[in-house]
């Protein structure tokens, strides 16, 4: 599955309105007496998606990341539509290897998920979209929130139930039995960072301090230093897009990483350039070692606590057995169309199964072993092809005004 990542950005301009003390910022219950909440999230290439309404909108899908400090709407079609005023233009650095990127703010809006409502809010609105997030996806995507909605409550994120709880900080009460085991947990410019992790290679563990990303797809992201350094086998890959551009590097396996007694092993991990990556942000943020993604998060129920300053991880013991793989065929695909439903291949890997059997840039995938893809999700056929090596795969594909059919089997590249 293509590994989105949506890190870290900071703002040229003050994101503050001059009518605050009308409505109480920040997220809370509709009910003033309500204390506790469920809300339920679809799942879309391991990312968390929350339906969302902006004052009087109509439903709109914002990816929960905890790596954002801002409400965001990255579609601009979106935007265009919802024709909110601009108070003021600002300048987002993030990772990626282009400059910065522009972007306008708008202020005074109410956002409603659920039972929670936030008032008073402030929208940034890319003037370009950078992220193309709906063709990752394969679903229309409109952005991205993140920081004070966790920082407003206790939330406990399940994958397996695809729920998340949310407790007013005051009234939350870990117990380990339901909780599993408590981590200390630093928020940091806004970001979410734990020191629990130790990575492991030929018997030496290093300890690390990853960020929290429920905004990327990864399983792990890592910088290289001191003892961290490139896997012996890896492929040249894009991993994904930042606020300011591709973010290119390299994928491979790690031996293992720990996690209290807990031990991931054999796992997929992306290793960026430092030119897209670390040199875009400063110091106190730099000595982080990279970034825990959805696809290790998915397979623990978690609980991130900002006000106590602690993360809890309990594990989903039929998930924690799934090995980690990456795409087996060679191929990257994007969702194209009115509807996102019309799967065209973005890049190939030379000398992959895929490109062996003929597929090319630029084809659109009709059938995948005798499925029609318009009745499949992307994330849907990104599982057919990240299972199981040596599985045949069949596939029609339109190259132009002509139909032709290819076949190969998977080979794990990683």
């Amino acid at each position: 599955m293509k590994q989105l990542l949506f890190p870290l950005f900071i703002f040229s301009g003050l994101l503050t309105s001059a009518n605050d003390d009308v409505k109480p910022f920040g997220f809370h219950f509709k009910n003033k007496h309500q204390r506790f909440g469920k809300i339920p999230f679809e799942v879309h290439a391991s990312l968390i998606v929350l339906k969302i309404r902006i004052d009087n909108s109509d439903t709109l899908r914002f990816i929960l990341d905890t790596g954002v400090s801002a409400n965001i709407i990255t579609n601009v079609k979106t935007a265009e539509k919802l024709q909110f005023k601009s108070v003021r233009k600002v300048k987002i650095m993030g990772a990626g290897e282009e400059e910065s990127l522009n972007a306008s703010v708008s202020v005074n809006h109410t956002m409603k998920i659920g039972d929670v409502i936030a008032e008073n809010q402030n929208m940034v609105i890319l003037e370009k979209d950078i992220l193309q997030l709906s063709e990752y996806l394969g679903l229309k995507i409109d952005g991205i929130f993140g920081h004070e909605f966790f920082d407003a409550f206790v939330i406990q994120i399940n994958f397996d139930e695809r729920e998340l709880s949310l407790t007013l900080p005051q009234y939350f009460k870990y117990k380990p039995k339901r909780h599993g085991t408590k981590f200390d947990m630093v928020v940091t410019q806004s970001k979410p960072y734990i020191d629990a992790f130790r990575f492991v290679d030929k018997g030496k563990e290093t300890p690390m301090r990853l960020l929290i990303d429920t905004g990327a797809g990864h399983a792990l992201l890592l910088g290289l230093s001191g003892n961290i350094h490139l896997p012996e086998k890896t492929i040249r890959a894009n991993l994904g897009k930042g606020l300011n551009g591709d973010i290119n590097g390299y994928i491979g396996r790690v031996e293992q990483i720990k996690l209290g007694n807990i031990e991931l092993n054999d796992l997929i991990a992306s290793f960026p350039d430092s030119v897209s990556f670390s040199t875009k942000f400063s110091p106190s943020v730099q000595d982080r070692q990279g970034s825990i993604g959805c696809e290790l998060l998915r397979r623990f129920v978690t609980v991130l606590n900002y006000h106590d300053g602690y993360m809890t991880f309990k594990p989903i013991k039929k998930k924690l057995k799934d090995t980690f793989e990456h795409d087996m065929s060679g191929l990257e695909i994007r969702a194209k169309g009115e509807n996102f439903k019309e799967y065209i291949v973005d890049k190939i890997l030379d000398d992959s199964p895929a490109f062996m059997a003929g597929i090319r840039k630029d084809d659109q995938l009709m059938f995948i072993n005798n499925m029609n893809t318009q009745n499949m999700t992307i994330t849907e056929i990104y599982e057919i092809l990240a299972k199981k090596e040596g599985k045949k795969i069949e596939v029609f594909v339109r190259r132009g005004g002509e139909v032709s059919f290819a076949k190969f089997a998977l080979k794990r590249i990683i």
